[in-house]
């Protein structure tokens, strides 16, 4: 094995993570904000009494 070759493999892929880890922001997420409940609505009636 070629040790310094070895090392800079290493230090390359902890630098690499540590760039994923401590980058800019890359997500490609929409944006979408709070989104309303289109679901089923429930047809027990609840009481209001906790």
């Amino acid at each position: 094995m070629n040790l310094p070759k070895v090392i800079k493999d290493v230090i390359g892929y902890v630098s690499g993570a540590l760039t994923r880890i401590f980058g800019l922001n890359d997500d490609s997420y929409p944006e979408t904000g709070v989104q309303p409940y289109e679901g089923e609505l429930s047809d027990k009636k609840q009481s209001s009494d906790w």
